[in-house]
């Protein structure tokens, strides 16, 4: 298995690779998921490539935040100029980016960010079918998922040691609703790491996870037929980088890791593996004073850990000294490098001729090198002189040209003509005058009880529509929607089918591997805010795999969402408490203990956000509805708007409905316009 490791500077990846990393991953100073780290200039990224290609380790470079039209240019130019540099792959989020990629350097490997949210072989398949190589399957993941998603015919990779977010990657939007810093643009501002309660304590951290480590698991992760083990840690100092390659790379070898130095360099309250394993007790902890003083014990001793070079390959040398012919030596590794240097001619010796083991002395000295040394095979006559100077000089520039040969890479080829999305304007059909306005309600019972006949769509959960009875007249109207996180692929299609049979062809996808599953089955497929679609490319991408319509992403400004054009119709949340987390941990259940649950949890400004509890995981909803029904500007251009009703009375959700569809002078109090003015930073 390959361990893969971080490096949010070039002291972390020195790091990294003397202490056994097989691959290192980075992020340039543009469209990284981690724009907080050092990160590296294009100058350190084509050192790092070099680097990396001489220790025989890949380099990955992540270019994983989703863009924006805006944006598109500085991203071909920044994809152009580390292909330069010859990257094993590039670590990708957005299906747009990825089209993007695929056409400007359609050579380089692709790998599925876990902000892609991948958890399901349909998932995988999905990435397989954009032209991912490999998938990073989202950390929430049990041993069986993982199990069934490396089955799915692509290379594997999973989190294994590293900060757990408490929302599921690609679906955190809390720091962008609340501080407009987005983490799928690669700004996370770690709102979880405040304190937020569900019983009002100022003190209590109910969003804080612990850190994962499943360095006790290694042996079963191997049989499950991963690809890659993957440390978290970009931000992290170089010294925990050390810390757990070292660990890592001793399980991995079978030896036993030193579990104490890695809980001593950084944990929160220990560690968990409880995603994994399926028990989900004491996940949560924050990180204290003991951890702290701890971490700077420790750090004098990991510094030794990668101050000397690590031996990578074995040097064998083949010397010629004969007279009137210069010195030559053949220097050949264990990785099938091979060059030859020549010096001087040898003089005859005035006081003692050199020795086959005077100049095997010199060639073993590969002291702060990545070569330890194996056979010397010298062919010396007898009465010559060769400097020891002479030997130790043959010997650096032997070493250094093996340097060059190991470093060396083909740039990959690349092009500027992209096909797709390039005339979308003329494709893109024409937008209903004005927005058609669908409903999105939580329970089968409003269909009843409220006069939505005006509503283009009414879209309901999926579990709703497998409960009640809904009559025959609203069926076509219905989008069903299905669980955002998806526990047993197999059990959800006996119930797609089923809602299929009974009339319901309206599917809502949240997740990728609705894509596939939806087409095969033959629904009507439209998109969601889940899929994160920024960028005309990824609508177009996206439209292509037969979706009628896609929800635009709520962090786009209101004029950004009105220009995506593609051959789909397109449209925002126009209304609602959207929701900012999805969770496969429950904050109330772990704090005051549940059932299935209808709570809240407060911050520290006393905001109060309603969680709920469904199908084996929660959402954590914005304490603030967006409302921009008196901002009719705001989604003029636009084919739909959605109206995302949560906890609404049949009163409000009447009134507001009104407002949509007749127009309103002013806002309520307590509302939001979300970022569809303000944006992001």
């Amino acid at each position: 298995m390959e361990l893969l490791a971080p490096a949010g500077n070039t002291e972390s990846l020195v790091a990294a690779l003397r202490c056994g990393a097989d691959a290192v991953y980075i992020g340039g100073k543009s469209f990284s998921a981690r724009q907080n780290a050092s990160n590296f200039d294009t100058a350190e990224i084509k050192e790092a490539a070099r680097l990396c290609h001489r220790y025989g380790a890949a380099l990955h470079i992540a270019v994983n935040t989703v863009i924006t039209d805006s944006q598109t240019d500085d991203f071909i130019r920044e994809i152009r100029k580390y292909a330069e540099f010859s990257p094993d792959a590039f670590i990708v989020q957005d299906p747009g980016a990825a089209y993007i990629i695929r056409n400007t350097v359609p050579d380089i490997p692709l790998h599925a960010s876990t902000q892609m949210t991948v958890h399901t072989p349909g998932g995988a398949e999905f990435a397989k079918g954009l032209g991912f190589s490999r998938v990073v399957i989202s950390r929430e993941a049990s041993r069986q998922m993982i199990s069934e998603i490396t089955s799915a015919g692509l290379e594997t990779e999973i989190f294994v040691h590293g900060a757990l977010c408490m929302s599921v990657s690609g679906q955190c939007y809390m720091s962008a609703m609340i501080g407009s810093r987005s983490a799928n643009r690669g700004l996370c501002a770690q709102s979880c790491r405040l304190p937020f309660s569900p019983v009002g304590h100022p003190d209590e951290h109910c969003l804080s996870l612990k850190d994962l480590s499943l360095i006790g698991h290694i042996g079963e992760i191997k049989a499950l037929g991963v690809t890659s083990l993957k440390i978290e840690g970009r931000m992290k100092r170089p010294e925990y980088v050390a810390a757990a390659v070292t660990a890592y790379r001793t399980a991995i070898d079978g030896g036993s890791p030193d579990t104490e130095m890695l809980k001593a360099v950084f944990s929160r309250n220990g560690f968990t593996d409880g995603y994994f394993t399926g028990n989900r007790k004491n996940m949560f902890g924050m990180r204290d004073r003991d951890d702290v003083m701890s971490s700077s014990e420790v750090l004098p001793d990991l510094r030794q850990l990668y101050r000397k070079e690590r031996k990578v390959s074995v040097l064998d040398f083949d010397v010629t000294v004969r007279k009137d012919s210069p010195v030559t030596i053949t220097a050949s590794d264990s990785d099938g490098f091979s060059c030859t240097v020549t010096g001087a001619e040898p003089e005859a010796a005035v006081n003692r001729a050199v020795t086959a083991e005077d100049i095997s002395r010199q060639l073993t000295k590969l002291g702060d090198t990545i070569y330890s040394c194996g056979r010397n095979s010298i062919n010396a006559g007898e009465g010559l002189s060769v400097p020891a100077s002479s030997l130790n000089q043959l010997r650096r520039e032997a070493v250094e040209k093996l340097y060059s040969m190991r470093e060396e890479r083909k740039p990959y080829q690349t092009y500027s003509t992209l096909s797709s999305g390039k005339n979308a304007e003329e494709k893109r059909k024409p937008c209903t005058s004005p927005p058609a306005v669908r409903v999105r309600l939580e329970k089968a019972s409003a269909v009843i009880s409220h006069d939505l006949t005006a509503a283009e769509y009414i879209i309901l959960p999926l579990r709703e529509i497998i409960s009640a009875d809904i009559p025959g007249t609203v069926k076509e109207k219905i989008i069903a929607e299905p669980p955002r996180f998806i526990y047993d692929e197999e059990k959800l299609k006996k119930e797609l089918k089923y809602i299929l049979d009974h009339g319901f062809r309206h599917l809502m996808c949240s997740n990728a591997a609705y894509l596939k599953t939806g087409r095969e089955l033959g629904f009507v497929l439209h998109g969601d805010f889940g899929l994160n679609v920024t960028n005309r490319f990824s609508a177009e991408e996206l439209a292509g795999y037969g979706l009628k319509d896609i929800t635009l992403s709520f962090e786009l400004k209101s004029v950004q969402a009105g220009n995506i054009s593609c051959s789909s119709e397109t449209g925002i949340i126009a209304y609602g408490k959207v929701p900012l987390m999805l969770t496969a941990n429950c904050p109330v259940r772990n704090s005051v203990g549940c059932g299935r649950c209808r709570h809240s949890i407060t911050d520290r400004t006393g905001r109060r956000f309603r969680v709920m509890c469904s199908e084996g995981y929660a959402e954590i909803f914005n304490s603030e509805a967006i409302y921009l029904a008196d901002k009719p500007e705001a989604y003029e251009k636009l084919d739909f708007i959605t109206l995302f009703f949560t906890d609404e009375s049949e009163k409000e959700i009447k009134k507001i409905f009104t407002d949509y569809a007749e127009g309103s002078q002013a806002a309520p109090q307590g509302i939001t316009r979300g970022l569809y003015f303000r944006g992001i930073k």
